[in-house]
């Protein structure tokens, strides 16, 4: 009796076994498989909605579920308990055209929450759209990049420098180039109406190259003529190039500058907002700095850059001429109500990096002149003659900086490119932009919303740059995703200081790779380029 109770014994716990065994084989055979899956996190799909719990599992570079998948599996699992999980942040106003010598893990890009750019902006791209696309897949960057064709880029392929209209024949080859740019997957054109040469072209050159692009569903952005006095005869302009040639238009950068100027966003708002309701599908980007940031050039009147370099030379070397040059930006300086040229500091002037850091003002006193507007005037024509430098400009105040961002058709963008690491002294926008909105204009000042300002930087340029299956938490889109901390998210960058990452920034993953894991780049480069449709 004693056996058969134990064989009995012994049968019941091999068959308890199996049971088990056989359960567990079933329980993971009908589990599904993802290749990462982010757990327990406070899930902003990018609509606006709020946030909700949930988890999102990632396969073959999709997001294939969102919501609670307590039945899924993954090769890697991400706790995200606290943290936000976004789509990635799309940055539509970058300059990455000269990628030479910069760093193609973007990292300062991926750590301030972005996984796409636009580049192209302000006239500036290259003009052969197609060769641009096939060297970024090789040089295989760890972001998405899209590219829009510049007018200033295809006006000097086609008629150089020139301060003249161009002929019919050269009208012709720059609508030809428009358009094959757009044939090899160009998400627009733009325009960078204060530089050379685009600052030389009439309104009817502009229509007819957006045209040229509007044929292909293009999107029409501009810097525009003027930000300062003339800034709403420049918005009009924008707005009626985008009503004629039947396009959507962007326009960059929407700010007031210029002390005489502030204040002046209770003007420019309404005028995008007239734009929308008269049909015209007219949005605004922004960067949330009160300075801004562009070449030496932009000191002088334009006609002094027109022509070759020994044309250039030749003005600035000319007293008669540099006399002109003088009163024109004494002038603009007493409009302003300023004494001297303090307003612009030095970012990177390659004669000599001393200047870096520095204002006109103590980069005068340096070159031991005397402390005056005038003298002042002289030091920035010697440094144009001598190579010209990229510079920081304080000139906007935070009452309209804030103003502009609470319009709901604004995005956030950093007219950046990717730093290196100590070079220059630039603004701290390439680096700390994204993190500024939400550290300080979210969650410190309450601005905007957290799921408002995600939209602004996810949903709202994918629709506008009709960039496909990117820009939501949505089951079929790319399995572009960041998760950030919304306590700890804020920008190190400052003016004196700017070589600082954000921080905040968790992970990322980008086309479904992880790519940043632990607030560290993990050398993954998985981006692509995106182009029209």
């Amino acid at each position: 009796m004693y056996w058969y109770l134990l064989l009995l014994t012994l049968c019941f716990i091999i068959m308890k076994k199996i049971f088990w065994l056989l359960f567990l084989v079933s329980t993971i055979a009908k589990a599904q498989q993802a290749d990462i899956l982010i757990k327990n996190g406070k899930i902003v799909d990018g609509t606006g909605n709020s946030w909700t719990l949930g988890d999102v599992a990632v396969k073959d570079g999709k997001i294939v579920a969102k919501g609670h998948l307590d039945s899924w599996v993954a090769n890697k699992t991400i706790d995200a308990t606290g943290l936000i999980v976004c789509p990635g942040f799309i940055d539509v106003h970058t300059h990455m055209e000269d990628l030479e010598k910069k760093d193609p893990e973007a990292k300062n890009f991926l750590y301030d929450g972005v996984t796409t750019v636009i580049t192209g902006n302000c006239g500036i791209s290259h003009t052969d759209i197609k060769k641009y696309f096939e060297y970024l897949d090789d040089l295989k960057m760890s972001i998405n990049i899209g590219s829009l064709v510049g007018h200033n880029d295809v006006r000097k392929a086609t008629m150089g420098t020139a301060n003249r209209a161009p002929t019919e024949e050269e009208m012709q080859k720059m609508e030809a180039i428009v358009e094959k740019a757009m044939q090899d997957g160009a998400v627009g054109f733009s325009t960078g109406l204060i530089y050379i040469p685009g600052t030389y072209s009439k309104t009817d050159e502009v229509l007819r190259l957006a045209k040229a692009a509007a044929k292909y569903n293009g999107v029409y952005t501009s810097h525009i003529r003027n930000e300062s006095d003339s800034v709403v005869i420049a918005v009009n302009e924008a707005l009626s190039i985008a009503r004629q040639a039947k396009m959507p238009v962007e326009i960059s950068h929407y700010k007031l500058v210029g002390e005489q100027n502030w204040g002046r966003s209770k003007e420019t708002i309404p005028l995008i907002i007239k734009a929308r309701e008269e049909g015209i599908d007219a949005t605004i980007d922004q960067y949330p700095y009160t300075a801004s940031s562009t070449n030496l050039g932009t000191m002088v009147p334009t006609w002094v850059l027109a022509d070759s370099k020994d044309s250039i030379e030749a003005r600035l070397s000319n007293p008669a001429v540099r006399a002109r040059i003088t009163a024109h930006m004494v002038k603009g300086l007493k409009k302003r109500g300023l004494e001297h040229f303090s307003y612009a500091v030095v970012a990177n002037y390659k004669p000599d990096n001393s200047y870096n850091g520095k204002s006109i003002e103590e980069v005068n006193v340096m070159k031991g002149r005397a402390s005056t507007a005038e003298e002042e005037t002289n030091t920035v024509m010697d440094m144009i003659r001598d190579g010209g430098a990229s510079m920081v400009f304080h000139g906007m105040c935070e009452e309209d900086v804030k103003a502009i961002m609470k319009y709901p058709f604004n995005m956030f963008a950093s007219d950046g490119g990717i730093r290196v690491l100590g070079e220059g002294v630039p603004h701290p926008r390439s680096y700390g932009t994204n993190a500024r909105v939400l550290g300080k204009y979210v969650r410190e000042q309450k601005v905007i919303g957290l799921e408002e300002a995600i939209r602004r930087m996810t949903s709202l340029p994918a629709q506008k740059f009709q960039l496909k299956n990117i820009g939501l938490l949505c089951e079929g889109y790319n399995a572009d995703i960041m998760v950030f901390d919304e306590k700890t998210v804020n920008d190190l960058s400052t003016y004196d200081k700017p070589h600082q990452y954000s921080v905040g920034f968790k992970y990322a993953i980008v086309n479904g790779k992880l790519t940043v894991e632990n607030g560290a780049h993990n050398g993954t480069r998985n981006g692509r380029t995106i182009k029209r449709g």
